[in-house]
């Protein structure tokens, strides 16, 4: 017997509720008996009711899947009942080798290390600690590397449903990446030289 809509629409927000994290539309399509198709728009539909009834709570589109999750404008709200989470600040760099990880996915360490000019071993390993940034595969090349890709928190992070919605770079932003990771290659040989002028002191000490 086929539910009626509203039953449709509880369905599914006892779906997203109870799995706490994104769920891919072909497997809420299967949960309430309905093609994909169709799913999706009940959900679009759920999302607009959620918007203009000024709910606390939202769907979010990632990629093919959905997510019921909190307003940001509540954040202050929530911190009152509950431990206050963790927030991470990137550094220029992470952003830096992050933004490359996005646009060139998926793509080798050696690969973003030849577009920045600078060793970034300590960027990506922030970036997959924070799980902005996996393991995708390896390249099929002598020695196998590993490919890196964003994760589904990177969309959620940053606000886009796929990559596909990210802005496009501009030259101008390009010169600036070139630029940052220069400054960076020099902070980093200023600190070598004061670390061995350093060195120098304490030996002749």
């Amino acid at each position: 017997m086929e539910m009626s809509l509203a039953k449709t629409e509880a369905a599914i927000e006892a779906v997203l509720f109870t799995m706490g994290e994104s769920v891919e539309v072909e497997k809420l399509a299967a949960a309430i008996d309905h093609d994909v198709e169709t799913t999706t728009k009940i959900v679009h539909n759920l999302m607009d009711k959620y918007e203009d009834e000024g709910r606390g709570i939202k769907i979010i589109e990632l990629d093919g899947s959905f997510q019921l999750c909190t307003k940001q404008e509540y954040y202050e709200n929530l911190i009152k009942v509950c431990s206050q989470p963790r927030k991470y600040v990137l550094t220029d760099a992470a952003l830096e080798t992050l933004s490359i990880v996005a646009y060139k996915q998926p793509i080798t360490k050696i690969e973003i290390e030849k577009i920045r000019g600078v060793n970034s071993d300590h960027s990506i390993s922030k970036l997959v600690e924070l799980n902005l940034v996996k393991e995708v595969g390896r390249l099929d090349a002598p020695g196998r590397p590993m490919l890196f890709g964003t994760t589904e928190d990177f969309l959620r992070s940053f606000g886009v449903q796929s990559i596909e919605d990210l802005p496009t770079i501009t030259e101008d932003m390009v010169e600036q990446y070139k630029e940052e990771a220069e400054l960076e290659i020099a902070n980093e040989k200023r600190e070598e030289s004061m670390d061995s002028d350093n060195e120098q002191i304490t030996l002749n000490i």
